[in-house]
């Protein structure tokens, strides 16, 4: 398993969770990716390398060129309103729902940082954008190596990317990295590939960038979005549009489901994954679906994790994992490099 590895994720660390209070640090944080990469090296999961960084021009195949302008920018401008604000995370307090408009870019920094985002607890700090370029270079890499000859790769990265969309970045993700690994592909002569994405929250950036289209078939399992975030989006009735009508497909499931009723909505989206005959699959990889103290997610426990991986293995595709992170602490490393040990095993 050749890993892609972002140096650079630490620059980007959340000082406070608004949900949670003052003084909670946000979910998404840097021992996630540091316990992976400990496990890794610890199995002797294969090499592990820094990935070259990819043009401007590959990010835009999936992002709108005003949105990656504004992240590029943005906290020298959140400095310029005040210097002060270099001790501040920036979080929007506005945003242009249902019947405002979203067309025209307003000028006040406060009011773009509303446009381009969808929630209050995705901070954006002073390295957000390296943090986030660098990871993107990583998802591209991996897709890369499958072109190369690579049965597996992984994109070890944070802050994750499956809720950024074409034009806006929340649930702590700013660039799609799933979304950029499969346009790659598709860039670099590929007809058909899938997604499938297997955290615990719906990919709502991933589902909306390819809604409308054929040559990327997307699946995931999540939690039912009547109970659990981003609650607007992910529910079965979702399967395409135009185009894409049938290329997308949602499996939400009861908080609380076990180990066995999770493997049977993987078997469901396996066989459409086969039927749609994808040349590579890209693997947005959540490990935030086993039991977080009172929070029952799902029932996953550490050896499912390797059945997961065998199972993905069976596929027989050249498969990118991308990893969207997971509960913090040593078992992140565990149950991720699980999944990738698992897929290594089946796929010898």
């Amino acid at each position: 398993m050749l890993t892609f590895y972002n140096e650079h994720h630490v620059q980007h660390a959340g000082r406070a969770d608004p949900r949670r209070g003052d003084q909670a640090l946000p979910l998404d944080r840097p021992e996630q990716v540091t316990a992976v990469l400990r496990e890794c090296e610890r199995r002797g999961l294969g090499a592990i390398v820094t990935p070259h960084g990819v043009p401007p021009v590959t990010l835009e195949r999936v992002h709108s060129p005003r949105y990656l302008h504004f992240l590029r920018t943005a906290w020298s401008e959140w400095i310029a309103l005040d210097p002060a604000n270099a001790a501040r995370d920036a979080l929007p307090a506005a945003w242009p729902v249902r019947t405002l408009r979203a067309d025209i870019e307003p000028d006040p920094f406060i009011a773009r940082l509303g446009l381009y985002s969808f929630d209050c607890i995705t901070p954006l700090t002073a390295g957000t954008w390296i943090a986030a370029k660098t990871g993107a270079d990583c998802a591209v890499n991996a897709a890369h190596a499958l072109r190369r000859g690579q049965r597996g790769t992984f994109a070890l990265t944070r802050p994750p990317g499956h809720h950024a969309g074409i034009d806006f970045f929340g649930g702590a993700c700013f660039l799609n990295n799933a979304a950029l690994a499969a346009q790659h592909l598709l860039d670099d002569g590929l007809e058909r590939v899938a997604i499938l994405d297997l955290g615990y929250h719906h990919g709502n950036g991933t589902q909306g960038i390819f809604y409308g289209r054929d040559d990327v078939l997307v699946v995931s399992l999540h939690a039912d979005p009547r109970g659990a975030w981003p609650f607007y989006t992910g529910h079965a009735d979702e399967t395409g549009n135009g185009a894409g009508a049938g290329f997308n497909l949602n499996i939400p499931l009861p908080p609380g489901s076990t180990a066995a009723h999770w493997f049977a909505a993987l078997e469901t989206g396996c066989v459409k994954l086969a039927m749609a005959r994808p040349q590579a699959l890209v693997v947005s990889l959540g490990v935030d679906t086993c039991p977080l103290g009172a929070d029952a997610r799902f029932g996953l426990q550490s050896g499912d994790f390797l059945r997961l991986g065998e199972r993905i293995a069976h596929l027989g595709l050249p498969t990118a994992f991308v990893f969207e992170g997971g509960h913090g602490g040593a078992e992140a490393g565990i149950h991720a490099v699980n999944v990738l040990e698992g897929f290594e095993t089946a796929a010898e």
